[in-house]
């Protein structure tokens, strides 16, 4: 959600901060520290802990005890994201990080799995190590002398706490972890596109009713909680069926080729090019030199130029250098996940340095009515031989790196 930074690593796994869990550690802090007396009762029922509230809420004991078992509780959180990377990594899928947020911890696969035994082994691993972890701090707590109360409580909450989020994330509210054992579970029988879509319901229907439970309780972190696994669990399905659709479908089955694609040269003046843009409602275009690709320019690169200098300045003096591109052998999801991250429209689709053709989101959206509609990679292959040049902005509007 906000800036994130890297406080150091793990089995060489990057482990970040983002700029949320800052905001959030104060407020766990306070709430655990205001909450003492009413939490001494369980821990003592349930753990047999032997706490006197009354010392515990002495002067300003309360806020240091929060702020250490908060920071005890999310140290919980990175050893259970670490739970799940450890395991993915030993299957073969990369990390890119574990991030710590408002809401807990996210460990960032790069790829993601679809054998459904290896989803399974790695969505069970974070629940199980939070329980080991929730163990560890009771066994702990055992062998803590009694006169260090703030200890056996900060031990004793970590203890009751680990344990109850590994079974609040076992839920099957996809895309949390039970949400993801589910998904394994279903995928066991049935297409994995298929098995995230009957997963992602069930997650939606669960995050609806904690969210009105949030509501009534006026929980808002409930209600937050509540609303994520909701956008997660629609995006993750959307993701899915994109890949699934576009299995085995590469950039160059759709792309514009580099024949049909508009180019300008570096000497051409702004003038000429915004009349240009005008006349063929072209947005951007590659810059081409002697046959080489040497920037791409844009209209927000071309207004920045004064309207009485236009004639004056070029299109080599405003170009782009730095180019987003692809490899026409690349999948096209790759493509989609590309523009999406990177916030653009378009790509060059680019082979040894020269320009062999343009892909656009509305080349894969195409792509995908297409196969959808035909059940068929093929029938969308045809489709991009034999239509028109896209000529058209992005469909969003909103201006665009690259491509606007």
């Amino acid at each position: 959600m906000f800036k994130s930074f890297r406080i150091g690593s793990l089995f060489g796994i990057p482990i970040k901060l983002d700029v949320s869990f800052l905001l959030i550690l104060p407020v766990f802090a306070w709430l655990i520290g205001s909450q003492i007396e009413l939490l001494v009762g369980p821990l003592n029922a349930v753990l047999g802990a032997g706490l006197e509230s009354g010392s515990l809420t002495a002067g300003y004991r309360p806020w240091v005890l929060g702020l250490l078992a908060a920071i005890g509780l999310f140290v919980g959180v990175v050893l259970h994201e670490l739970g799940h990377s450890l395991v993915a990594i030993r299957y073969g899928y990369p990390i890119d990080s574990i991030t710590l947020w408002i809401f807990g911890g996210l460990a960032q696969l790069t790829d993601q799995p679809e054998d459904w035994k290896h989803e399974l082994l790695i969505a069970i691993a974070g629940p199980i190590v939070s329980v080991l972890v929730g163990i560890g701090s009771y066994l702990l707590m055992l062998v803590v002398p009694t006169q260090f109360d703030g200890a056996v409580f900060v031990l004793a909450y970590l203890a009751l706490l680990n344990v109850a989020l590994a079974g609040f994330n076992m839920l099957p509210a996809f895309p949390m972890d039970g949400g993801r054992v589910l998904r394994a579970l279903l995928a066991r029988g049935r297409p994995f596109a298929q098995a995230t879509q009957i997963a992602a319901e069930v997650g939606k229907l669960f995050a609806l009713a904690m969210g009105l439970f949030g509501l009534l309780q006026l929980n808002v972190i409930l209600i937050g909680i509540a609303f994520f696994i909701y956008i997660g669990a629609s995006g993750e399905a959307q993701q899915t069926v994109l890949s699934a659709a576009f299995e085995g479908v590469t950039v160059s089955d759709i792309m514009t080729a580099g024949d049909d694609v508009d180019v300008v040269s570096p000497d051409d003046s702004i003038a000429d090019l915004l009349e240009r843009m005008f006349s063929e409602r072209h947005t951007g275009y590659p810059v081409m030199d002697d046959g080489r690709l040497v920037g791409l320019v844009t209209l927000t690169d071309a207004r920045e130029v004064d309207p009485v200098e236009r004639d004056a300045y070029v299109v080599e003096d405003v170009m782009s250098t730095d180019l987003e591109t692809i490899g026409p052998d690349a999948e096209a999801m790759d493509a989609l996940n590309r523009m999406q991250r990177h916030g653009i429209g378009r790509l060059l689709v680019v082979e040894g340095g020269d320009l062999v053709g343009l892909i656009s989101r509305t080349d894969l959206m195409t792509a995908l009515d297409i196969i959808r509609s035909s059940g068929s990679t093929e029938a969308a292959k045809r489709a991009a031989d034999d239509r028109e040049p896209d000529r058209s902005p992005p469909g969003d509007g909103r201006p665009e790196r690259g491509w606007e």
